[in-house]
């Protein structure tokens, strides 16, 4: 995907979303119609779970109506209950609170619709299948980098929003990692914070904070993404300190990739936001007509929900070429 082709398409999007309904794809064809509700479109990675589901849509030739909260539970719920009027027969969610996306899992399985938590869990809300990439193996391979590049220092540890579970097992597999090094006094984190929404602007504000209480004495960072990482960065730009402070991020956004070219981001984390939509949409279509989820998953979570879970992988400045650009998931261009 050319990079100017991504601007147009994420930017087409937007005024979508700006719309308040993002991706309804009105046919009279009597196909099954999936309903799909996603929490933001203001990063990256969303976008490319977008646009998976498009792809899924037009090769599976099923009807798949997308929505977009905007990073608002309410939002979230009329989107839903509108997608439950229009008729859908299965519902995939990536919810923006865990929490309160149990009363959605709730009504549509009050509806006879079978639901599908994507990318995120739902708190103990009985989703029938859980569609991730393995969330406490992301978090290891933050903690691995951390402990192979931080020998000893103070670390900064900017997670996600509170409101999304990804956030604790990814914290989970981090700390896993690093836990010896803290217990001997080796490392000491000096912040611990959530990000309120993921927002670059709150990581930015609390970045700046951790550096002023420290005296700019941070010698890692552990952001649970991409946009994180980017502002951590920013923060410490601003005080000579970009590129000399190891960070760690996910998403593959290009920005990111670009840092880790550059040398102020240290890795990231890629995972197949396209298989991941064509998996969904065919699960779904499958639930729809009868299947067990037993029979759809390869594992399950620690609530007894069913898993099809995806491996992530690590970028850093050794395979971003191999892993992006030879494999043909980016062009060079992505990244000048």
């Amino acid at each position: 995907m050319k990079n100017t082709m991504r601007v147009i398409t994420f930017l087409l999007i937007l005024a979508i979303v700006a719309g308040a309904l993002t991706g309804c794809f009105k046919k009279d064809d009597g196909k099954i119609k999936i309903g799909v509700s996603l929490p933001t479109l203001r990063e990256e990675r969303w976008v490319e779970d977008y646009n998976g589901f498009l792809d899924a849509q037009e090769s599976l030739g099923f009807e798949v109506i997308i929505q977009v909260a905007d990073n608002s539970a309410a939002r979230q719920q009329n989107q839903v209950e509108n997608m439950i009027t229009q008729g859908i027969k299965a519902l995939v969610i990536a919810p923006h609170d865990a929490v309160a996306a149990r009363q959605l899992v709730q009504l549509a399985h009050k509806n006879k619709i079978p639901v599908i938590a994507y990318d995120r869990p739902i708190t103990n809300g009985g989703a029938d299948l859980l569609i991730e990439t393995d969330q406490l193996e992301i978090g290891r391979i933050m903690g691995r980098y951390i402990f192979n590049n931080v020998p000893s220092g103070n670390l900064v540890f900017l997670m996600g929003d509170a409101g999304d579970d990804t956030v604790y097992p990814m914290r989970d597999g981090t700390m896993e990692i690093i836990k010896p090094r803290l217990d001997n006094g080796t490392y000491k984190i000096v912040m611990e914070q959530f990000v309120v929404d993921w927002v670059n602007a709150n990581a930015l504000r609390l970045m700046e904070q951790a550096l002023t209480a420290n005296g700019n004495n941070i010698q890692g960072v552990i952001a649970q993404n991409d946009g994180i990482a980017g502002a951590a960065i920013q923060a410490m730009a601003a005080q000579g300190l970009a590129g000399k402070v190891p960070v760690t991020g996910q998403d593959a956004e290009n920005d990111a990739i670009k840092r880790i070219i550059d040398g102020t981001q240290g890795m990231t984390i890629l995972y197949d936001n396209a298989g991941m939509a064509m998996a969904a949409v065919d699960a779904a279509i499958k639930l729809a007509n009868g299947a067990s989820s037993a029979s759809l998953s390869n594992g399950r979570s620690d609530d007894g929900t069913y898993v099809l879970g995806f491996p992530p992988a690590e970028i850093n400045k050794n395979n971003y070429k191999r892993l992006l650009i030879d494999s043909g998931l980016r062009d060079e261009d992505d990244f000048h």
